[in-house]
């Protein structure tokens, strides 16, 4: 099992709710009706905790992280090939900045504290 974990910043104009709305409303749907849902073992949606309104934290850097589970590197490259996969990346140009995003594939974690069923 493999993970491909990327951190997601919305595109330049677009504000954190509007880029959560998109994210969870078309692109969570879109990639779930496209092909490579046929590849994708689990799917999550991470939204970045944005700090109250007047406090003096800084904004998170990114808005949110997408964990994607694979069975293997081979389903991973896979959907690539699919011919839906241009409907999916023309998406991402909508609501993603994308020369900011930031990803790298991991194999299944070991868990430290906590068991595996935490946050399920």
């Amino acid at each position: 099992m493999i993970q491909l974990i990327t951190m997601l910043k919305r595109k330049p104009g677009t504000t954190h709710e509007e880029f959560l709305t998109h994210w969870h409303d078309q692109h969570g749907p879109l990639i779930k009706r496209l092909s490579c849902a046929n590849y994708v073992r689990r799917y999550e949606q991470h939204a970045s905790v944005w700090p109250a309104p007047g406090s003096k934290m800084p904004e998170p850097k990114y808005d949110g992280v997408t964990i994607q589970w694979f069975d293997s590197a081979d389903a991973f490259y896979a959907p690539l090939t699919e011919p839906d996969q241009a409907e999916m990346f023309e998406d991402v140009k909508r609501f993603l900045d994308t020369s900011a995003l930031e990803w790298t594939i991991c194999e299944a974690p070991s868990i430290v504290i906590g068991d595996d069923t935490m946050g399920a």
